[in-house]
């Protein structure tokens, strides 16, 4: 019996510290995109990027992140942190003129195989008129061969309606080229 008592003591003690170093992710975290792509929830549904489509790059300051679903009804998001400084924060639209530290869009593509030089694409950007704080990207971790991080946008349509489309719970993990 004794045995039993030490033995559910050292189980209880081992949950309770395990469960107290989990942390949430409301401090920004870096997502949990697998290595290689991009994701997030666009408008409710998940769309996730191919490692094959997904590129990030940096060069005089300025931060790129792509990528793509492929196929005939691909989908795509396109990050450009335009004052990119490392680890941080940045804003996409806001600031004194209305453009934020980064712009970002969505684009969707749909491929007639058919005849495949007739297609249809539509683009979301952000930021879009007014100037005010629509989202932003995140970064968490940087090294001379990765970035990670998380983004949050809202984007407006160029075209037709001008509707608007919200990119939730966005996360990234690409070798950087």
């Amino acid at each position: 019996m004794k045995t039993i008592k030490k033995i559910s003591l050292v189980l209880f003690a081992t949950l309770a510290l395990t469960l107290s170093s989990c942390s949430s992710d409301s401090d920004g975290g870096s997502g949990d995109a697998a290595a290689g792509t991009m994701k997030a929830k666009v408008a409710g549904t998940a769309v996730t990027t191919l490692d094959i489509t997904t590129y990030a790059t940096i060069s005089s300051n300025v931060l790129i992140l792509q990528g793509n679903t492929g196929g005939t009804s691909s989908k795509a998001f396109n990050i450009n942190v335009l004052t990119y400084n490392g680890v941080g924060t940045y804003d996409i639209g806001g600031g004194t003129t209305g453009l934020g530290q980064a712009n970002a869009s969505y684009i969707e593509t749909l491929v007639d195989i058919s005849n495949p030089t007739d297609f249809q694409s539509t683009t979301w950007q952000a930021p879009y008129e007014g100037g005010a704080k629509v989202g932003e990207v995140s970064v968490s971790e940087v090294t001379s061969s990765n970035i990670k991080g998380t983004f949050h946008y809202m984007a407006k349509k160029n075209t037709g309606d001008g509707a608007l489309i919200e990119i939730t719970e966005g996360s990234f993990n690409i070798p950087l080229d």
